[in-house]
């Protein structure tokens, strides 16, 4: 039996890597005063600027648009894992239950618990998995395994948009803006969860490098595989990544964007990194 892993568009996975693990997206949703539109049709300039003269929201894809990924994977696969963004963020997770439902048992859909390049990393360690050759159970237990290890740690221009969501209170959205210093967030448990900010952008950066640093195993040989993402916040995604590989430098990495749902969640400005530590 063949696997193949689907992935909603939250997952912020270049094309290339798409193509060269075979993985197939499906487009998350924007809506723009009112008017539904993939996410992949809107530019991260033009949504900065609907995000400060319009209302903007976002939306899982439609049970439809899963079923046809679902039907892409199935034309060169036996069985489908579906990965999903946080169910605490969308609708995408119980929209793809219900897609799958038509197809049995031969297609499961797991929550990722995550987000953004959190979540990439956990599609690609499933797709990994299944190109060479696991079965599904073993593809799911691959994707299991993962979540609990992935860590995702950004920082952010403000916490004006995580604030009005309800994400972060607002007191702490005020006590940043009022010591002017850089906000950070950590994904983890579904959620984004306030971080101590940090005294300007370089201390920012050097917060998240060392978490990412710190959480490699206490014992034993361990493979760092690290995403470093930004959003309206050229070349920091560049500038962590390069902290990471000064002092990890033979890590598995890729550089890619936070993507227009993160963006409406999290605002702009927004740069971080995804990880897990891999033990050998």
């Amino acid at each position: 039996m063949t696997v193949a892993v689907v992935v909603d568009s939250a997952a912020s996975l270049p094309a290339e890597l798409i193509d060269q693990y075979r993985i197939v997206v499906v487009p998350m949703t924007l809506v723009i005063d009112g008017e539904p539109r993939s996410d992949s049709s809107v530019s991260l300039d033009e949504l900065v600027g609907q995000l400060q003269t319009g209302r903007v929201t976002t939306s899982g894809p439609a049970p439809g648009d899963f079923a046809t990924g679902i039907a892409r994977a199935r034309r060169e696969a036996d069985q489908v894992l579906v990965l999903t963004v946080s169910a605490e963020m969308s609708s995408t997770y119980a929209t793809a239950v219900l897609a799958s439902k038509l197809e049995g048992a031969s297609v499961r859909v797991l929550d990722t618990r995550t987000a953004a390049g959190g979540e990439g990393l956990v599609a690609l360690a499933a797709a990994r998995r299944a190109l060479a050759g696991a079965a599904l159970d073993d593809v799911e237990t691959t994707a299991r395994m993962v979540m609990e290890r992935v860590r995702l740690v950004a920082t952010l221009d403000d916490l004006d948009h995580l604030a009005r969501s309800g994400r972060v209170p607002n007191l702490a959205r005020r006590a940043t803006s009022a010591l002017h210093v850089k906000p950070l967030f950590e994904f983890r448990d579904g959620t984004a969860h306030a971080l101590a900010p940090a005294h300007g952008e370089r201390a920012a950066r050097r917060r998240i490098v060392e978490r990412c640093l710190a959480d490699r195993p206490a014992e034993g040989a361990a493979h760092l595989h690290v995403v470093a993402l930004d959003a309206q916040a050229t070349g920091r995604a560049q500038l962590l990544l390069d902290d990471v590989l000064a002092e990890v430098a033979d890590a598995d990495w890729f550089v890619g964007s936070f993507g227009p749902v993160m963006l409406v969640h999290v605002g702009p400005g927004v740069s971080g990194l995804a990880w897990w530590w891999e033990p050998l």
